[in-house]
């Protein structure tokens, strides 16, 4: 065998492995975020806090107002474990991506129904629908900081 014939093979290897596309970073984001509302939708809290800093800080505004914040993926974890008792089903549906450079913005269809009384008047059983935007801050692969606004 000539010394052509068996470059050939490793030419062409070559070729294809340079042509081949690794995930940008917002595909890496998107992909995170997937995962995130997913594990959401399904109470799976492992899955919702897999790909959390250790250090991660939650906000939930309501109105204009911070009405709920922790700081450490422990401090999320004990908050998410707890909210599963409120409803009996729940589900967050994007309906639009904003992309920037250390963040992502998603506008969100959330339905929930819930599992006990609210103080508001809200009863078991009940419907809970509403619009609102999540914003996560990311440094390399993981998030840092998540703001939910409704």
């Amino acid at each position: 065998m000539n010394t052509i014939s068996r470059l050939v093979p490793i030419l062409i290897f070559s070729i294809v492995t340079s042509c081949q596309t690794k995930p940008t970073m917002k595909d890496q984001q998107k992909e995170i975020i997937e995962s995130y509302i997913n594990s959401y939708n399904s109470f799976d809290i492992p899955g919702m806090i897999k790909n959390l800093d250790e250090n991660v800080v939650f906000e939930n505004v309501s109105n204009g107002a911070v009405d709920l914040r922790t700081d450490g993926r422990d401090a999320f974890q004990q908050q998410a474990e707890a909210a599963t008792g409120y409803f009996s089903s729940r589900k967050q549906t994007v309906e639009e991506w904003d992309f920037n450079e250390k963040s992502v913005t998603v506008k969100i269809d959330y339905s929930a129904v819930l599992k006990i009384d609210l103080p508001n008047g809200m009863k078991a059983g009940d419907t809970l629908n509403l619009k609102g935007e999540s914003l996560f801050e990311f440094n390399d692969d993981k998030i840092v900081k998540i703001v939910d606004k409704s």
